[in-house]
């Protein structure tokens, strides 16, 4: 079996990506039900993943195993304006196929995300995913990754 490769995502990637971001969202509905996904995800995640590629402060990263995509990691410069370091990358969105996880894929997509940020500006890296999410948690952390801040959640009555 060929090596997986690490490539900046294309126009072609977009319906694999929006799959495997559908999966991504359902997997996090399984955390809380507040990450309940909607009825019509794959058109948003495809719209998403368009609107992804034709901006200049989006890193979209795919994974491939000879044709097939078999991760995908997004990311974002943001602008921290009351802090230093002023630029941050965002990881919004990394998803790798169950399949192909324990092999180090999921690191290699990191290591790649962390190097493009790094020429895009970015002075700091974090990322978002569920709190109750502890295998993701701990893949992060394990990678130097700490808790930086929280986001608290309430539904009015």
């Amino acid at each position: 079996m060929a090596q997986p490769r690490i490539r900046h995502a294309t126009k072609e990637d977009s319906q694999h990506v929006a799959d495997l971001m559908v999966r991504l969202k359902r997997l996090n509905s399984e955390f809380d039900p507040l990450f309940m996904v909607v009825e019509d995800a794959r058109e948003r995640a495809l719209d998403y993943v368009s609107a992804s590629l034709d901006s200049p402060k989006v890193l979209l990263l795919v994974a491939t195993q000879e044709a097939k995509v078999t991760g995908f990691l997004r990311a974002e410069i943001r602008e921290r304006v009351f802090y230093k370091p002023h630029l941050e990358g965002h990881i919004t969105d990394m998803y790798v196929l169950p399949e192909f996880r324990r092999k180090q894929l999921g690191h290699d997509i990191l290591e790649r995300c962390s190097s493009e940020l790094a020429k895009m500006g970015a002075e700091i890296i974090s990322a978002d995913l569920p709190s109750r999410n502890e295998i993701g948690v701990h893949f992060y952390m394990k990678r130097g990754y700490r808790r930086l801040t929280e986001t608290l959640t309430h539904l009015p009555q």
